[in-house]
């Protein structure tokens, strides 16, 4: 089992979860996170940090895409491991649904 981070962060990205996280396994896009399903060590910690509820254990149904955009980006992004700074308007964003066709495959600055 490795967690996912899913549709709900992108244009949120709180990044609350990065902190405590005992692996750095979070890679940072323009407007999302990905975990890298490799490097999770399935401990948790991460899912009740996002204020968004973005991020869920893969064995939840129809998670088969976002395990994929997860392993895809995290080898192409920059790895976060501290908190950056919150998107301005991450609250209106929060609780948006179909927000998929504006995941951006940017990357981020990482830290």
């Amino acid at each position: 089992m490795t967690y996912v981070v899913t549709e709900n962060c992108i244009k949120c990205k709180y990044m609350d979860c990065v902190e405590v996280c005992p692996v750095d396994c979070f890679y940072e896009g323009e407007n999302t996170l990905v975990i890298n399903p490799d490097e999770c060590i399935d401990c948790g910690v991460c899912e009740p940090e996002c204020p968004a509820e973005a991020i869920v254990p893969d064995t939840e149904e129809g998670l088969d895409e976002w395990l994929e955009l997860n392993a895809k980006f995290s080898a192409e992004w920059p790895n976060i491991t501290m908190k950056g700074e919150t998107p301005g308007d991450a609250d209106e964003w929060k609780d948006k649904p179909g927000k998929k066709d504006l995941l951006s495959s940017n990357p981020g600055p990482g830290s």
